[in-house]
């Protein structure tokens, strides 16, 4: 049997939870030791209701944690943390923020309860020397983290730390930052960027919320050329998006939702395989399209 189709039976066995939380009793410890390397994930995230949905997103992220073994601890880069400067959580218990409005009570009662990793943070820290990195303790993890996070690892048995986006700096800041976190995967740290490649919520058509397929001609554009850029490694035009024409300045009015994906991008080396999954579009302006790395 291939070691991925053992890996995917073995995710929802107790011995395979009972082996992360092995794992993240390590990690706690500060046993961020060489391990086997990580791949790197982008994940759209879409509305927060994925949190507790049942889909075919959400399908495709469980799929996606079984094809790998259980990290050490998670590194999210999520597009709901924005800051002026770079700060990494550092508390050991981060709370689980809410940061949405009009969506039934049954999302606000939702508690992911991962603990963090100051130990984390702190390699964190060290491993970047291009800028001073600073210790968060009051953010937590936001619904960009929790609300996809939670279908990786339902136990919530893995540590996870949020690094955020510098929101006064440009793109390729962001890609080349990304690079400096590049020893982490050899630690068995798994790095999610958390956003959408195509996002604009002033065009969505509400009417067709659910309608999974529907996409403006403009929406289906940036698609096509950014699946095509992220499959045949031309990232230099996905960090001049903003030159890219009518097509993307639509798919990225602001570029919060997008930079996530530069940092996975930063972190891919050359001859990784990289592939897409929940590659759909929704309500006329968004997709839901993620990549893993490795």
């Amino acid at each position: 049997m291939l070691r991925r189709e053992v890996l995917r039976k073995l995710a929802v066995t107790p011995l395979f939870m009972a082996a992360c939380k092995l794992k993240a009793l390590g990690a706690l410890a500060g046993n961020f030791s060489n391990s086997v390397r990580m791949p790197v994930l982008f994940l759209g995230h879409g509305s927060p209701m994925n949190a507790i949905e049942e889909n075919e997103f959400v399908q495709g992220f469980r799929k996606v944690a079984s094809e790998f073994g259980c990290p050490n601890a998670v590194l999210c880069i999520s597009a709901h943390w924005e800051t002026k400067g770079t700060w990494v959580t550092a508390m050991p218990q981060p709370k689980t923020i809410h940061d949405f409005g009009g969506f039934p009570k049954e999302l606000y009662d939702v508690q992911y309860s991962a603990p963090g990793s100051p130990e984390m943070a702190k390699e964190v820290q060290r491993m970047i020397r291009s800028v001073h990195v600073e210790e968060d303790y009051s953010w937590g993890l936001d619904h960009g983290a929790w609300s996809v996070i939670k279908h990786l690892y339902p136990m919530a048995d893995v540590p996870v730390i949020q690094m955020s986006i510098d929101y006064s700096r440009p793109a390729e800041y962001h890609y080349t930052l990304a690079a400096e976190l590049s020893a982490l995967r050899n630690k068995g740290v798994l790095i999610v960027g958390s956003g959408n490649m195509v996002h604009n919520l002033g065009m969505v058509d509400w009417k067709r919320l659910d309608e999974v397929g529907y996409g403006y001609d403009w929406a289906l554009e940036a698609r096509e050329r950014i699946n095509s850029a992220v499959l045949s490694g031309r990232h230099e035009s996905l960090i001049r998006y903003e030159a890219q024409g009518r097509a993307f300045q639509l798919a990225i009015p602001t570029p919060e939702h997008f930079l996530p994906l530069l940092y996975v991008l930063g972190l891919t080396k050359e001859g990784e395989e990289v592939r897409l999954f929940n590659d759909k579009v929704l309500a006329g302006s968004l997709t839901m399209t993620s990549v893993k790395v490795g």
